[in-house]
């Protein structure tokens, strides 16, 4: 009998008999990995568990633990959904299901109406289908027969027709049920354990707003209990944490309709902004950075020059002045390389270290905008660092600490990911991979794991990008190195060499915050609005228990916190004490100082901090050095 020869990850070799599944090969291992395995990867294909091998090669079992498993489950999950949604509801046509992040969806054309309280019947029926235990199978087929089996369904034969010639045709059955679809699936129904149906949505078929509107179910699932139990948790955490809420709870920006997707900064949120902008500043100082500011508004033919004209002026805006075009910038670059060109440089002025905390301006579908995470301004906390290419390497090591020590103040964890040359690139090959080594370079010399992201640098070089985690595991893209070798090109940027010659500088762009508004965001939602003392816009808030006895007392605490730079605010109205305590706590003051009779006599404060429950009384000098000591350290 013809054998398969499969080696397994770690590097054992055994031979199988043609036709056998991963389903035949977890057995041959053991009785619980047979019961464990959901699906099978071949030669890095992932396959169905009872399918047979179709070669010889790596395999491997994909069980929970595995990282594709979730997306196995949560795919299954989906034509579970379906299969209810058919025997509840009539005449159920069914659009595309696939798996999102967190979850899975399906688009579904239904005679009767589908609402938000159906879901929990609809869950229902689905723990039914999972104790029927109904095997899943899949089914290749030809095109014709596809076609016949989905008859009026005009759904699926429009999907039929955009498979490509030559492409096999399969479809998944589970009991009654069907569906057009590629996999990979879960071996049977009673895999599937922990769903739950999150919500309802509009959603045109195929995203043309020409179509038919069809209702969306959105759902996830996990292979625990517990899984599921701590995700439903960190949504409702991420709800309430939601920066809109609580940017208008604490008064810190607001948005117009005469300015669609473009914020405006209230007083407290300005005192973030600052902070954030004076912390990172006082850091650039001392790395060597000398700040710049550069014109919101300039003339076309620059952008045609820079070359984000063929690759961006679809998103820029423009206007005519003169009777010449200009265009809002999108970007700080094109400035920075008029200022480095406005002067003659040596090899002994390198590396030029220029930052800008620059406004910049984007055109976002406004279906797109969310809050400040998505606006159509923002301020890049931006910078270009001009070097000679024996210089490249140590400076994006300095670049890199110094993005480690931004966010080390933030408590972030990140992950690195290198991007490279996109198929919209300008520039030689030679630069490019010059470019690409260096970055790859660095990274190995400092150890840093990272995940290669092929063809998504940017059009003028390639990029680390830095991913932030918050406290609610989320990811978030905020800090980019890009390395450039064009622009100085496309500029006829020069120095002069140590030969006395002139030579062509190549660019670092480097953004930390990234966007400052989303960045906020992001604090916002990652602090739950309870910020660290350095960070939040009113730092001690003094509340006299009778303001009649107790004002001037108060007045005193006041001036003398004022005295030593703390953002420290008065309570005088006559409200009572529990009142005005509350109300302090919505604001999320880090700290509140009670004053009644005793801490006038003694000349102590007494001391709440939010978050926490117990009470201190301790001298206002000894209190006023911690906070001071506190916001100087940026402590957490």
């Amino acid at each position: 009998m013809e054998q398969l020869e499969l080696i397994f990850p770690d590097g054992a070799k055994k031979e199988f008999p043609k036709g056998s599944t991963t389903e035949d090969v977890a057995a041959s291992i053991s009785p619980g990995l047979k019961k464990k395995a959901i699906a099978g990867k071949i030669n890095g294909q992932l396959i169905d568990l009872k399918r047979p091998i179709p070669e010889s090669g790596e395999v491997a079992i994909i069980t929970p633990e595995s990282d594709e498993a979730l997306e196995v489950l949560r795919h299954s999950t989906a034509h579970l959904m379906a299969q209810a949604v058919r025997r509840l509801f009539k005449n159920v046509k069914l659009g595309v299901g696939p798996v999102i992040e967190d979850g899975f969806y399906y688009d579904i054309d239904s005679e009767e109406s589908i609402t938000q309280e159906d879901l929990p019947k609809i869950e229902k029926e689905m723990k039914k289908i999972v104790s029927e235990n109904l095997e899943i199978h899949r089914l290749e087929v030809s095109r014709e027969e596809a076609k016949v089996k989905f008859g009026e369904d005009e759904y699926k034969q429009e999907l039929l027709e955009a498979i490509p010639e030559g492409e096999q045709v399969t479809i998944y059955e589970q009991g009654e049920f069907f569906d057009l679809c590629r996999g990979i699936h879960v071996p049977s129904t009673n895999k599937i354990k922990a769903f739950k149906l999150q919500n309802l949505a509009g959603a045109y078929w195929r995203g043309n707003s020409d179509n038919k509107m069809l209702q969306r179910i959105y759902g996830t699932a996990f292979f625990k209990q517990a899984d599921l139990d701590e995700h439903l948790e960190l949504l409702r955490q991420a709800k309430e944490r939601d920066h809109r809420k609580l940017g208008r709870e604490l008064e810190l920006f607001m948005f117009s309709e005469e300015a669609p997707g473009m914020p405006f900064f209230l007083p407290n949120g300005q005192t973030i902004r600052t902070e954030l902008e004076n912390f990172s500043r006082n850091l650039y100082t001392k790395a060597g950075y000398q700040e710049v500011r550069t014109p919101l508004m300039m003339n076309q033919r620059l952008w045609e020059q820079s070359g984000h004209w063929d690759h961006y002026h679809e998103n820029m805006y423009f206007s005519d002045v003169d009777d010449k075009r200009f265009a809002l910038k999108p970007m700080n670059c094109p400035g920075h390389m008029l200022i480095y060109k406005n002067a003659q440089h040596s090899y002994r002025d390198l590396p030029i270290r220029m930052a800008e905390f620059g406004q910049v301006h984007r055109h976002e579908l406004s279906g797109s905008l969310n809050g400040m995470l998505r606006v159509r301004t923002f301020t890049q906390d931006d910078a270009h660092i001009f070097v000679a290419p024996n210089q490249i390497e140590d400076e994006l090591k300095q670049v890199f600490g110094l993005v480690d020590q931004i966010y080390s103040t933030f408590g972030f964890d990140y992950s690195v990911e290198l991007s490279t040359r996109p198929e919209d690139s300008m520039g030689a090959d030679e630069l490019w991979e010059q470019a690409e080594q260096s970055l790859e370079n660095v990274l190995k010399d400092l150890n840093v794991d990272y995940i290669l992201n092929e063809g998504d640098g940017a059009f003028y070089g390639p990029k680390i990008d830095f991913h932030i985690k918050d406290a609610l595991k989320r990811s978030h893209q905020c800090a980019t190195i890009q390395l450039d070798f064009q622009m100085p090109e496309k500029f006829d940027l020069t120095y002069v060499n140590e030969q006395g010659e002139k030579d062509r500088p190549i660019v670092i762009h480097r953004a930390v915050f990234g966007s400052i508004d989303r960045f906020i965001a992001i604090l916002i939602e990652h602090f739950g609005g309870a910020f660290p003392t350095w960070l939040a816009p009113v730092q001690v808030q003094v509340i006299p228990v009778s303001p009649e006895a107790h004002l001037e007392y108060a007045q005193e605490v006041k001036s003398l916190f004022e005295g030593m730079g703390v953002r420290v605010q008065l309570d005088e109205r006559n409200e009572k004490i529990g009142y005005k305590i509350r109300e302090a706590q919505m604001k999320k003051t880090p700290y509140m100082l009670v004053l009644g009779d005793k801490e006038v006599a003694d000349g102590t404060v007494n001391v709440r901090k939010y978050g926490e429950q117990d009470q201190q009384v301790v001298d206002k000098d000894a209190f006023l050095a911690q906070v001071v000591e506190e916001i100087s350290t940026h402590r957490l």
